[in-house]
């Protein structure tokens, strides 16, 4: 429990008044007292005297809003989602790693940091939660500025919650073996510290890694707050203070007493001052990507288009929609998802992954700028892995074709929704020629 004079001497602090007044720019911040409930919203931090005035009236911790505005204090529970996104200019990647053991939390943390830098992201700040876990967050700064022809600030929170799931899967295998070497494959040890019961853990004779990271989407949605840096946290008593991304294993809770807790301007959390520009680029669409993967395998198992037509032998090019004759004309923008298009398309109308291969080789040639060699090979991986075909994105998904100008339909793709309906088409009605021609020559 926190004591009122540590509370007080630990927010007069002139260093930590100037972090927090800094971190708060374009945020709405709220005050809790004791953690019992948050002060009246909308509310802001604007001059670092107001911390400490806050905290003589009984205010315990700060926390901040992960969206960013042009004006908080016009932010009102009744708007509607228009007026909301017009007060909206942007929005940071925080993911709240909140797992129950202390050892699994840095993992989980560190795990993450390089999968974010797997990605080729930089700017990635990390801050102790204050109890259990750590926030990772990557600044505003960083993202591209449109998806799909719309802005990033409108696209809050379905593109957060979308690489949020995508970081999680990513890192999932990894997490589960390496918590078998760290408990010697104690299912029972390992079902404790995460406070489940075995049969939640356990799929078969296997730990279910879907199970053993969680994530706290709480985060993801409109208007939900996270405790600021150098806040304090009421329960443990310590400092949500920042921390060395690259030194996560070695941090300990007892860094984060109020007497202990140094300012370090060089690990800022979320600092945008430092932000290279389109940094994220690559995570927005592999996330993106991987849910219309998703969507595509949910696709397929309701049998829109049956597993039983897809051909046996592959579809010659010359009966390709134009999107995909475009596409193999090499691009400018757009080649990762139109790996991801190509791979689905080519294995869903029949290819082999040789063929395949050598044909993704060829068009990468082509493209403005060569993707990089274990792109195509992992992706060729990845659907190798899978036990069903998966089909490409459908033509009205803004996310691909029209996005980067492949989309030029002609008379047949009004008629079909997915790129491979169209060569269903074209070869039926070819195959349809070809018989009558046969029917006609023995009436003959």
């Amino acid at each position: 429990m926190l004591s009122i004079s540590t509370v007080l001497n630990h927010y007069k602090r002139k260093d930590i008044q100037e972090e927090m007044i800094l971190h708060a720019k374009n945020k709405e911040v709220i005050g809790s007292f004791k953690g019992e409930g948050y002060a009246k919203r909308p509310d802001i931090l604007k001059y670092p005297a107001d911390i400490l005035e806050l905290a003589k009236q009984g205010v315990t911790s700060f926390h901040a809003s992960e969206e960013l505005w042009s004006n908080p204090l016009q932010l009102d529970p009744l708007l509607k989602k228009q007026d909301i996104e017009k007060l909206r200019i942007g929005w940071d990647l925080v993911i709240d790693i909140d797992c129950p053991h202390w050892p699994y939390s840095k993992l989980i943390a560190d795990l993450i940091i390089k999968a974010l830098k797997h990605h080729n992201i930089e700017a990635i700040s990390v801050k102790f939660s204050g109890n259990k876990g750590f926030h990772i967050g990557v600044p505003f700064e960083a993202f591209p500025k449109k998806i799909a022809g719309k802005e990033i600030s409108k696209r809050f929170p379905e593109d957060i919650r979308e690489i949020a799931l995508y970081l999680k899967n990513m890192i999932e295998k990894v997490f589960v073996k390496k918590v078998i070497e760290l408990e010697k494959g104690d299912a029972n040890k390992i079902a404790k510290n995460l406070k489940k019961d075995v049969k939640e853990i356990v799929s078969g004779k296997k730990l279910n890694s879907e199970k053993m990271i969680d994530i706290d989407t709480i985060l993801i949605s409109s208007r939900h707050l996270y405790r600021m840096p150098y806040s304090l946290h009421e329960i443990s008593g310590l400092v949500s203070t920042p921390v060395d991304p690259e030194k996560i294993l070695e941090f300990e809770k007892e860094m984060a007493l109020p007497e202990k807790v140094i300012v370090n301007p060089k690990l800022r959390f979320l600092d945008r001052e430092s932000t290279a520009l389109n940094q994220a680029k690559e995570l927005f669409d592999r996330a993106i990507a991987e849910r219309i993967n998703r969507e595509s395998r949910m696709e397929f198992q309701k049998k829109e288009i049956k597993q039983v037509d897809i051909p046996t032998h592959a579809v010659p090019e010359k009966f390709f929609p134009p999107c995909i004759q475009n596409v193999l004309k090499g691009l400018e923008d757009g080649r990762k998802r139109s790996l991801f298009i190509l791979t689905n398309f080519l294995t869903s109308v029949g290819w082999n992954y040789d063929k395949i291969e050598k044909l993704l080789r060829e068009w990468n040639k082509k493209n403005h700028e060569p993707l990089r060699e274990t792109l195509i090979v992992g992706q060729l991986r990845y659907h190798k892995q899978q036990k069903k075909k998966i089909l490409p994105p459908n033509c009205n998904n803004l996310m691909y074709y029209k996005d980067f100008g492949v989309c030029k339909p002609d008379n047949l793709c009004s008629k079909i929704k997915n790129p491979v309906n169209y060569c269903r088409r074209k070869t039926y009605f070819l195959n349809k020629e070809v018989n009558d021609e046969g029917k006609d020559k023995l009436s003959k």
